[in-house]
Formats: C-alpha cells, structure tokens, sequence
C-alpha cells in the first residue's frame, strides 16, 4: 500500500462506518488530485514534520480559509506537510442530532476545496459511537500523536474536542505546540457554517456565497438524510457528476 488510501464513495448517506482504524481503497476520483487521501488511520505514511487541524470543514468558508491558511504557512515555515482531519458521516449525524442539517458541500466538494486551499492532505475519520466517545487526550495521544506524529496543532479560537470538550490548549502539556486562529468575520458579519447554511435555507444565495468566498457547489442541494430542500444556484452537471456523498 502506497498510502494513497481514500473513501468508499458509494457508502449510503445517514450511515456509519464502524471503527476509526478502517482502511479503505483509493477511488478513481483521487487518481487525478495532488492532494493525498486517507480513510482512517492504518496505512499511514510517515508524514514529514507534520501541522494538522481538525474539523468539519463544511463548506470550506473564510473562516475555515484563514485556518487553512495559517495551517499551510506553518507547514512550509517548518519544512513540514499540512494535515486535515475531517469527519464522515458528519458528528451530529451519528449523534442523532441531524433534524434540520443542511450539509453545504459532500465529501468529494469538501476534499476539491482542501486541495484548493494548499493541503498536503487529509484523514476522514469515520465518525462512530466508539470514536465519539473518546476523551479529548485520549484521541491526541492515540492518534494526533502516536499515528499522526503532529508536532504542530491548528485551531480555532473556540475550538474543543473529545466528548469532553477539552481545551486544545490543555495539550501542550503532552508536547503538542497549538497554534490558534482568531475569528474571521466579514464586513462585521461573523463567518460559520451554521450562518451560511441558514442563509441559503433562506435563499440569499448571494451573501452566502460572500461568507463562503466561493461559489455555491450545490447541484442537487439535500439534508441529512436524502430530503431535498430549496434548490441553490447551481454549477454544470458535469462539474459534478456524482453527489453520493452529500448528507
């Protein structure tokens, strides 16, 4: 295995794959990015000095692109490569928290806009129970660490994980340096998914797509599991063949 590993794009939508350790094979939809794909955490390579962030990233917006930047400068400053950990299924969908969740891009958009912004690569965890429950220094020692190897940790100003919330901040006692990135708001305006996603719902497409500082890449726009909600401008089909992944 070259370490090239990536998604099962034809996973239904609204399920999880069990096990964050699960290894996948590389699609024909990666064969053509520079960008590398890993699905899990086996079959890793050795990263190079590596500079990780974690999220969601849904919709890939300005606030996610001021992260993405300061993840990149890092990278290069120490000769080192950009990591992002992403989740699928999305968190609230294997939490039960899904009513009302309007994903702003799939799988495959979100990877295309990483690539995009400059990122070496990115890790999709499969989003279970069993993960859900680790504890914040559970989940950086045994993985941030001990597979990834992160010598640098990005992240947002008000950014915790684990189920027990943590502070990133709290790892630096375990030799983890943490980089943290202020909110980036436009024209006074505070950039989030959440915002975005009730702007499109509402249909202001247009200052959607000044938060997301990008075009909206919806062609058959769905919720959580499969609904269809109010159509957003759309790209041509053949900019986006296949939307299998979006929730």
């Amino acid at each position: 295995m070259n370490g090239d590993s990536t998604r099962d794009r034809n996973r239904p939508a609204c399920t999880s794959q069990n096990g964050a350790d699960g290894m996948s094979l590389r699609s024909e939809a990666d064969k053509g990015r520079r960008i590398r794909v890993f699905r899990g955490f086996d079959a890793l390579p050795q990263f190079r000095h590596p500079v990780a962030t974690i999220g969601s990233f849904d919709g890939v917006h300005l606030g996610h692109r001021a992260l993405l930047d300061r993840l990149t400068a890092e990278a290069r400053a120490r000769g080192g490569e950009s990591i992002v950990l992403t989740f699928d299924p999305h968190p609230r969908i294997t939490l039960g928290r899904s009513e009302g969740l309007h994903l702003l891009t799939s799988l495959d958009e979100k990877i295309d806009l990483l690539e995009r912004a400059g990122v070496d690569n990115v890790v999709v965890i499969p989003f279970d129970r069993a993960f859900s429950a680790l504890s914040g220094r559970e989940f950086a020692e045994r993985y941030l660490l001990e597979r990834l190897g992160v010598e640098v940790l990005v992240a947002g100003y008000d950014h915790r994980f684990g189920h027990d919330r943590i502070d990133c901040d709290g790892l630096e006692a375990l030799g983890l340096h943490v980089v943290r990135v202020g909110e980036r708001q436009v024209a006074g305006a505070h950039v989030s998914s959440t915002t975005i996603r009730r702007l499109v719902e509402a249909g202001d497409f247009a200052e959607a797509e000044r938060l997301l500082g990008h075009a909206l890449r919806h062609t058959e726009p769905v919720g959580a599991c499969g609904e269809e909600i109010a159509k957003a401008p759309v790209e041509s089909a053949s900019d986006h063949p296949e939307n299998n992944d979006k929730i």
